[in-house]
């Protein structure tokens, strides 16, 4: 004997009472707006619920559902509450990943009545909406995604209680017979099943909210306005069109593909590169800002800071564009255009200052009297007019690059010293001072902690700056030449060909892929014909073996993206040097960029008339 079954929803823990089915969601977070549209298509025809009602104020049904029929163009409804004097404008965008919006949308495919169960009782009651991220549903699932926040109930008040049962009444009153869907807040979840426990009376007050409206908002504000950023929406928009896979919507995925299309735009714009070292920093400093905010994936905001801050403000600001695009949206509407600040829509707004750097016709326009740049009479001038035979550096480059060496120097003693650090609780002496973050840390112990420096044996000696490790073999052009005074070090370095982009006649100009200095000068054989270093796999290898050899003190600083191989630990011991490991993302990208360029003359002849080419 078999029977039929009666079809019911997917069981979200304890959320299906009766014919209610209570769907809890975190506003306008794609992932959210995701299960409501699959739960809603999962089931038959015959399952589907008649009513989909929503946690949102009636006055706003019918501008909201107007605003869904223009999707994927967003809209943005506008109001203000009769009652407030100082005539404050509250704006609402309808976006695409928003879950009411989405409940809406499907619901209306699917032939539901769409309820709006907010009776307008008043303003609505101040509710906390700190939630885990949403980006957590993906592993974790819904059922324990909202099992783990109901473990902490939020604190209530008479207003939320209130609150509560006046959608508990518009609730109450839907189709007696029809299966409901109930799309609502998750911190508003635990009033309202309380209140759908017993029967509730009509709301006595009642408040009007005037001069509703739908709105047009412009491309370029939606960045500022929406919850998720536009590049996202869009990915969504494809993915619910295309009924693709889940992946193409995931956070970190479009995370990374945005700043892959970043780069491209930035390499067309700027003509410079990330480096992969670069990418791989983006990474952790995204991760970090999104762990200290309490969330596993990083925001638009975070996402600029970083490429902001491990690039320059030139690819923060192609990464912002970027993010910024939302094909399906128009300048000219059926509704009012309208350009409306962050300000404008959400509290606690944070700003971002980016400084573009890139040429422009007007920039390019120079004052009456000034020294224009030398140009070529005629194509290949420069390239045609014979060498002395030898080559030589722009002492204004050297006078740079020497000093950084010095900097680095320094900042590898200081590492050392930090490596070589004792902290103490303080007893009878101070040491060498009060260690603050120690001292804070262990606060709750009230004891006060001091540290001691030990002395560090031996000076450094070579510098060894790694920009690109040439895995692509782009960088051909291999030199070492030596100091022409005692302050000047012997330099072996590999970059670009500088004589296939000539800056005057004789005067090349090339990009760093690698450099070492040591000092004193006038000692530095080729390195790059040395047989002595043949054991080395590539060319920072080579640079750091020569480095290890030439260096006259104990420490040897190596600034790269990552750190040697353990053999060459191994080599310096035998040596008695050490390495000092320097990552280059410490170090600050706007220096690194200008200390990469070198300009190679031909001719020490040249040097008299280089500063009227080299800007």
């Amino acid at each position: 004997m078999s029977g039929e079954t009666e079809p019911s929803f997917p069981d979200f823990g304890t959320l299906e009472r009766g014919r209610f089915t209570y769907f809890p969601v975190v506003p306008g977070r794609l992932e959210f707006a995701m299960e409501v549209r699959n739960v809603l298509l999962r089931e038959t025809s015959r399952a589907r619920p008649l009513v989909v009602a929503l946690e949102l104020p009636t006055a706003l049904q019918p501008a909201w559902v107007h605003a869904v029929s223009r999707l994927p163009e967003m809209s943005v409804i506008l109001y203000g509450e009769e009652e407030d004097e100082a005539g404050r404008a509250i704006y609402v965008p309808v976006e695409p990943t928003d879950p009411f919006t989405e409940a809406i949308r499907t619901g209306l495919e699917i032939g539901a009545e769409i309820l709006f169960a907010d009776p307008n009782t008043g303003e609505r009651p101040h509710l906390k909406d700190s939630y885990p991220d949403s980006y957590a549903l993906r592993s974790a699932g819904l059922a324990r995604y909202v099992d783990a926040y109901r473990v902490w109930p939020q604190e209530r008040s008479a207003a939320i209680s209130a609150h509560a049962a006046g959608i508990a009444w518009k609730l109450q009153g839907a189709h007696p017979e029809a299966r409901v869907f109930v799309v609502l807040s998750m911190n508003l979840l635990d009033p309202v099943l309380d209140a759908m426990e017993e029967p509730q009376a009509q709301p006595m007050a009642r408040t009007r909210i005037e001069g509703v409206k739908a709105l047009n908002p412009h491309p370029e504000c939606l960045a500022e306005i929406t919850a998720e950023y536009p590049y996202l929406q869009e990915r969504y928009e494809k993915y619910r069109q295309l009924a693709t896979d889940a992946d193409l919507v995931d956070r970190r995925r479009v995370q990374l593909q945005l700043l892959k299309e970043a780069e491209k735009r930035y390499e067309k714009n700027t003509g410079e590169t990330v480096a992969y070292w670069q990418r791989r920093l983006i990474a952790r400093f995204t991760r970090n800002l999104a762990l200290s905010a309490g969330g596993l994936c990083a925001g638009l905001f975070d996402i600029v800071v970083a490429a902001r801050s491990l690039v320059d403000d030139n690819y923060a600001w192609d990464v912002w564009e970027l993010a910024s695009v939302y094909p399906f949206q128009r300048a000219a509407s059926d509704l009012m255009t309208v350009r409306i600040a962050g300000e404008e829509v959400w509290v606690d707004t944070k700003r971002l200052l980016l400084r573009r750097r890139l040429p422009s016709a007007k920039r390019r326009l120079r004052p009456v009297g000034l020294k224009g740049r030398k140009k070529e009479k005629f194509p290949g001038e420069w390239s045609s007019q014979p060498g002395t035979g030898g080559i030589c550096s722009f002492p204004p480059e050297d006078l740079v690059i020497e000093d950084y060496g010095r900097y680095l120097k320094k900042k590898g003693k200081s590492i050392l010293s930090e490596e070589r650090t004792r902290t103490e609780p303080f007893t009878t002496s101070l040491l060498d001072g009060i260690d603050l973050r120690e001292t804070i840390r262990n606060w709750h112990e009230g004891r006060i902690f001091v540290r001691q420096f030990q002395k560090i044996q031996g000076e450094v000696g070579s510098v060894i700056v790694i920009f690109d490790e040439d895995r692509q073999d782009r960088y051909n052009y291999l030199t070492t030449w030596l100091g022409e005074h005692q302050n000047e070090s012997d330099m072996a370095f590999y970059a670009t060909d500088p004589f296939t982009n000539l800056s005057g006649p004789g005067i090349g100009r090339g990009e760093y892929g690698g450099f070492l200095m040591s000092l004193p000068a006038r000692r530095m054989f080729d390195v790059w014909r040395d047989p002595d270093y043949d054991l080395a796999e590539s060319k920072p290898e080579r640079l750091l073996l020569a480095g290890l050899d030439y260096s006259l003190e104990r420490h040897v600083v190596y600034v790269a993206a990552k750190p040697p191989r353990s053999v060459f630990r191994t080599v310096a011991a035998r040596s008695g040097r050490t390495i000092v490991y320097i990552p280059i993302g410490q170090l600050s990208p706007v220096t690194l960029k200008k200390l990469r360029v070198v300009h190679v003359l031909d001719g020490y002849d040249k040097r008299a008339i280089a500063k009227d080419y080299i800007w």
